[in-house]
């Protein structure tokens, strides 16, 4: 089985990372990050980076298509035609094609979840509508071969329910139990509808700081590309 996590500069890296973990855990599973063009790939924190090995001009085929998100990155992603008409033509052929947290945008964005329920990062899910998808406040919501994660942590989740959905529960209670995913969090405010007033404020303005900051660390990196390709062509 063939697994693309699609990476891009700026995206929330445990969108990726939480997927993989638990679907290499599937027997016979062969796990690809690929981007728009391969090479170094910077994390929203600017403190992590993934190489990616695969651009997206060397990868055609995908039984399961993986798309995370990122506090800002994500809308420069969705204006790709190229990255987009890549995830259209791979989806003709998947098995599976699922989001994690924003990726949900991403991948609405290419009119592929029009009149389909989908979830996404409690902030900005009402996006999803823009682009016909139907907005839907749950942890992980199916839609035929379309599953979508909510925020971050929702990507072992669903993860894990594709693959009871691939392999069944024995062999995926097997996998939960191998990277002991058994959350038992201290505080019951880790859902947009649980959580209180005041701790949504402060949420608000975590995630507006990390936007500026996205926004300017994704300025950094055009730059910097900028003046290595000039650098190649002189």
């Amino acid at each position: 089985m063939k697994v693309i996590i699609y990476v891009y500069d700026g995206m929330t890296m445990l969108d990726a990372i939480g997927p993989y973990e638990v679907l290499r855990n599937i027997s016979d599973t062969e796990i690809l990050f690929v981007a728009e063009e391969k090479g170094e790939i910077k994390a929203d924190s600017g403190f992590i980076d993934i190489n990616a090995k695969y651009s997206i001009n060397d990868i055609n085929y995908a039984d399961i298509l993986v798309i995370p998100g990122s506090p800002v990155g994500f809308m420069k992603e969705m204006k790709k035609e190229n990255v987009l008409n890549w995830i259209t033509e791979l989806d003709k052929r998947t098995k599976w094609t699922t989001s994690v947290c924003t990726g949900s945008i991403i991948l609405a964005s290419t009119g592929l979840l029009s009149g389909l329920k989908a979830t996404s990062h409690w902030k900005p899910i009402n996006l999803l509508s823009d682009f016909g998808a139907i907005p839907t406040r749950e942890r992980v919501v199916e839609q035929g071969k379309y599953i979508t994660a909510a925020g971050v942590s929702a990507g072992i989740d669903m993860a894990l329910y594709l693959s009871n959905k691939i392999v069944g529960d024995l062999e995926a209670k097997a996998i939960q139990l191998t990277i002991e995913y058994d959350p038992q969090p201290m505080f019951n405010s880790g859902n947009y509808s649980s959580a209180d007033k005041e701790v949504l404020k402060v949420a608000d303005k975590k995630l507006n700081r990390d936007a500026k900051k996205g926004l300017g660390l994704l300025g950094m990196l055009k730059n910097s590309k900028n003046i290595l390709k000039m650098k190649k062509n002189n």
